[in-house]
């Protein structure tokens, strides 16, 4: 079963927090807004957003697939081929980050088993290879070695939720107290194999829907009434890869924190 692959032009932005530092993602009007500032380290290439839906070849008309079938079907292939990607989930979809570089080559690797769109003025177009890679080829590298990290699973537990967005001024000072006083990162701070608790706050905002991971213990900050998550109200663990954060080429991600 082949599902369509969208290459997204939407209004992104996710501010993360760890115990080591803040990580922003913004979409290019947003980058623009930014101050320059000597204390903010921006990553150098362009990313390109893709979401894997079925049922439909437009995001507002298909469903999500979920990141245990993107993990294996995307990432895998992607990782054989040595592309790096950005692994963006929220309370509504997953999102997968490439390069804007090696589009060619996400589009060679996976278009035999996706339909590949992208989106051009809120219309779903289909990209072929030929489009994408211009005679360019595959990446021919051999596969690298498996590398082996520790992994932490520490105790906290996290909870992935939304709220309406008209609802925002009512948390306003709540969430800028998570974001950057009670939840901020120490200067200096590294994390402790045997810490029972991390630190992780995240929060999206993407065409105007609004997604929030957070520990129980911030959870209890916020209006229980405003918050809304799954029916069965499930709660997630986070398994940390690695002492020291691994960068992009080590896990082809930019984190090294899943839920």
């Amino acid at each position: 079963q082949t599902f369509p692959i969208l290459t997204c032009t939407s209004s992104t932005s996710n501010l993360s927090i760890t115990p080591e530092n803040y990580t922003v993602v913004l979409d290019e009007e947003g980058f623009k807004e930014l101050q320059p500032s000597e204390h903010l380290q921006v990553e150098g290439s362009t990313w390109l957003p893709l979401n894997v839906v079925s049922n439909g070849n437009t995001s507002s008309s298909s469903q999500a697939v979920g990141v245990t079938k993107i993990a294996k079907s995307v990432i895998a292939p992607l990782a054989e081929q040595h592309v790096s990607v950005f692994m963006l989930s929220t309370y509504q979809t997953d999102f997968i980050l490439v390069r804007e570089k090696d589009l060619s080559v996400v589009v060679e690797t996976l278009v035999e088993e996706f339909n590949i769109f992208r989106e051009e003025g809120g219309e779903s177009v289909p990209v072929h290879s030929q489009d994408a890679c211009n005679g360019l080829q595959r990446n021919g590298r051999e596969v690298p070695h498996a590398t082996v990290h520790p992994v932490l699973i520490p105790e906290n537990q996290f909870c992935v939720m939304s709220l309406d967005p008209d609802t925002l001024p009512a948390i306003a000072t709540t969430l800028i107290d998570v974001l950057f006083y009670s939840n901020s990162p120490k200067e200096g701070a590294s994390v402790d194999q045997d810490m029972k608790c991390i630190k992780f706050f995240s929060f999206s905002l993407i065409d105007g829907y609004v997604s929030l991971v957070m520990d129980t213990e911030a959870q209890r900050q916020f209006p229980a009434d405003l918050l809304f998550t799954s029916s069965s109200g499930e709660l997630w663990r986070m398994a940390r890869i690695g002492g020291q954060p691994l960068g992009f080429g080590e896990l082809h991600s930019p984190s090294d924190t899943f839920f």
